[in-house]
């Protein structure tokens, strides 16, 4: 006689429809507002089984009724819609740069809500960073809902941080080595919610993938310039994080043998051509408006003639990323943004000259669709991850009515 294993069957069932409902309110959490109609398309299911997890998550709070858009799906009335909840819960976002850092509540459906911002000291210690992170985080706090849920902090950094535990190991600018920084500001919150930490050029790279120039784009590249150039790389329509999460640094790709000193100990790094210290050089930008290079740059009315060769030298390095990854696009982010700009026909002609025909095709250069906030949105989008695994779960460890628990 065989026996069925009942409660085997049972946890299998929960865990289906534990994913379903993370993959019903991802697409909602994306489109913003989609039929259910759309919603038994996407995702493969019948109309019941949609109409029971949107009952669902609509009794968690996160999503809620939209009047139907008036396009018919066949004869009879238009299909009933869905979106995420105004109210519901969110996540706190953090853009850590090298000079300041913003802060903000962003809700499902990529809604930012509030932001704040700060400079930060140069000098300054990292737990004293982490106080200024965690009075932005209060502020932004200070008004969300009462009965809406934190659900997680997402931290952007400047530099190398291990994928296993968030530990910053290497942020060069910031002065860095082996930070716990996602410790430090929890601590200084007196929070124990959940928190993500990750380089700053790969959550760049999630954004724009999901929310900006790269949707639809499965295998994309965001190069960031901040103060330091790094890349985030979307391959196959997964981000491409290496072993230990490392991967991308590659302002330290070797571009000139005979060149200048890199502050990683090697010569000749792309960053010492196309790196915000050696931008500013050759504009001779003052050494403490270094890390606003972006800002520096969009003031001036016509292009430095010193900036050609540079737009030359990003256009040779971006090749050889095009060479090694064959990206359908490329997202230029940070000063980057600006800088392409003003050096447009010097950026594609080296891109031209150094790459292989074959992948040169098939790739486009593009600038951020998310502007200046495509880290800030990608560290958001990491923190809300969690909620999308499993709503119950993500939910179930959230914090209500945060803005007493943050006072003070």
């Amino acid at each position: 006689m065989v026996r069925t294993d009942r409660t085997g069957l049972g946890a299998n069932q929960e865990a289906v429809r534990r994913h379903n409902l993370g993959t019903l309110l991802r697409h909602v959490h994306r489109a913003g507002v989609l039929s259910r109609a759309d919603l038994t398309t996407r995702m493969g299911l019948n109309r019941s089984t949609i109409a029971g997890l949107v009952g669902e998550l609509e009794l968690l709070g996160l999503i809620e009724h939209a009047s139907p858009s008036g396009a018919r799906q066949g004869a009879g009335r238009p299909s009933a819609g869905v979106q995420v909840a105004p109210c519901g819960p969110f996540v706190v976002a953090v853009d850590l740069g090298v000079d300041r850092t913003v802060v903000a509540r962003v809700g499902l459906g990529g809604q930012i809500a509030e932001r704040a911002a700060c400079t930060i000291d140069p000098q300054a210690e990292a737990w004293q960073v982490g106080a200024s992170v965690a009075a932005l985080v209060r502020r932004v706090v200070a008004d969300a809902p009462a009965s809406a849920a934190l659900v997680g902090i997402g931290i952007s950094v400047p530099g190398l941080v291990r994928r296993s535990d968030g530990l910053v190991r290497l942020a060069p600018n910031l002065g860095w080595h082996d930070v716990s920084f996602g410790s430090i500001v929890l601590a200084a919150l007196g929070l124990d919610v959940p928190v993500s930490l990750a380089n700053d050029a790969d959550l760049g790279a999630l954004a724009e993938h999901e929310r900006g120039a790269g949707v639809g784009i499965d295998d994309l590249i965001y190069v960031s310039g901040n103060v330091g150039v790094g890349a985030g790389v979307i391959t196959g329509g997964h981000r491409l994080e290496g072993a230990s999460g490392y991967a991308g640094e590659v302002g330290h790709l070797r571009f000139n043998p005979a060149g200048r000193p890199c502050h990683c100990g090697n010569l000749g790094c792309w960053e010492t051509e196309v790196g915000a210290l050696a931008i500013a050089e050759a504009i001779r930008c003052p050494a403490d408006r270094v890390a606003q290079l972006g800002e520096v740059l969009d003031a001036f009315v016509e292009t430095p003639r010193e900036l050609r060769a540079t737009g030359t030298a990003l256009g040779h390095g971006l090749a050889s990323i095009v060479n090694a990854f064959n990206p359908r696009m490329v997202v230029l982010g940070g000063y980057f943004r600006s800088l392409y700009t003003m050096v447009r026909a010097e950026v594609n002609a080296g891109l031209a000259d150094r790459a292989l025909p074959a992948p040169l095709e098939s790739v486009t250069l593009a600038l951020p669709g998310l502007g200046t906030d495509s880290v800030l949105m990608g560290a958001a989008e990491s923190a809300l991850e969690p909620l999308f695994t499993d709503p119950v779960a993500g939910l179930g460890s959230a914090l209500l009515d945060v803005r007493s628990r943050l006072a003070g």
